[in-house]
């Protein structure tokens, strides 16, 4: 099969083995795999896979057909139309992924936004609902809201019946934002559009300060993104005062057992609402796989409303 390969921190196309199914495995035919700020990560060398998943593959979510069953695997049916989020390895024409991590696809879908589904909505809903126990009422904060995550977290949380404000530093973005659901301001002025109930932290520590002093009592702040920092400082006096929470969240190397109750999540809670038409996937631009290193670079420059995929033919 040929993948995207990375090779001295650049991404080649190059030949690797047909993998195999094991037990309760699947062999999936990839026909689109997202990219996402961990594979920029695990290119650079900074965010290994976990173990048992290939370290020169990138790749943390395929949408494919299944080609073939692994023994004793039996939740999906050749040709069937599947995706999950993998530890490794989607960004190739082939991606073997156990039965239980797999999603069907909802038939509204096309392989783009099958694609760049897995990663972002169950990302942004784990950190929601699981976690951050965001109900209808309250008021949302996404930071990031352009973004894959921003952008699933921003629907996710309009379909609650939760208030949404998003803070998206691109103006020529704001008004597709604003599409999706969500009151848009400028990261700088985010402060002033609290009290927020919940704030999902896609950026770091810039906005930590900010999020503290604009967070409602019992305020909870969900970190899952770090790109612009990971240190920063805090008046613990001011978090016990609004008797606030902070938590931080990752979901690449969780067990097994963990990914597998997040896809059920997703199967239940989510998935219907694209079936009825509720959600969508933005995509702002496909690749061919031949054409990877062009994706990483499109992926990298920013300024862009949603996913990055590549298609596989």
């Amino acid at each position: 099969m040929r993948a995207a390969t990375i090779r001295e921190q650049q991404i080649v196309l190059e030949e690797h083995p047909d993998p195999t199914p094991g037990t309760g495995e699947v062999l999936v035919r990839v026909r689109a795999a997202g990219l996402n700020g961990g594979d920029v990560m695990q290119r650079r060398g900074l965010y290994p896979p976990p173990p048992g998943w290939p370290a020169d593959i990138p790749g943390m979510e395929v949408a494919g057909e299944v080609a073939e069953l692994g023994p004793d695997a039996g939740r999906f049916a050749p040709g069937q139309r599947v995706m999950a989020i993998v530890g490794s390895g989607g960004q190739a024409e082939l991606c073997v992924v156990h039965e239980r991590q797999l999603m069907e696809v909802p038939a509204a879908l096309q392989w783009p936004a099958a694609g760049g589904l897995p990663e972002v909505f169950t990302t942004a809903h784990d950190a929601l609902f699981a976690q951050a126990r965001l109900r209808a009422g309250e008021h949302l904060l996404v930071h990031g809201g352009a973004g894959g995550v921003g952008t699933a977290a921003i629907q996710l949380g309009r379909a609650a019946g939760a208030r949404v404000t998003a803070s998206v530093r691109s103006a020529a973005l704001h008004a597709d934002v604003a599409a999706l659901g969500a009151s848009v301001v400028d990261p700088e002025s985010f402060t002033e559009h609290g009290p927020y109930d919940v704030v999902l932290e896609l950026v770091g520590s810039p906005n930590m300060e900010g999020n503290l002093a604009a967070l409602g009592t019992g305020g909870r702040i969900s970190v899952i993104g770090v790109s612009a920092g990971a240190k920063s400082e805090l008046n613990l006096l001011a978090l016990m005062g609004k008797r606030a929470r902070i938590h931080g969240s990752t979901l690449r190397p969780r067990p097994f057992e963990e990914k597998a109750l997040c896809a059920r999540r997703v199967e239940h809670e989510v998935l219907p609402l694209f079936e009825r038409g509720q959600l969508l996937v933005p995509v702002a631009d496909t690749f061919a796989l031949a054409d990877a290193a062009l994706a990483y670079e499109r992926f990298e420059a920013g300024g862009k409303l949603g996913k990055v995929v590549l298609t596989v033919p």
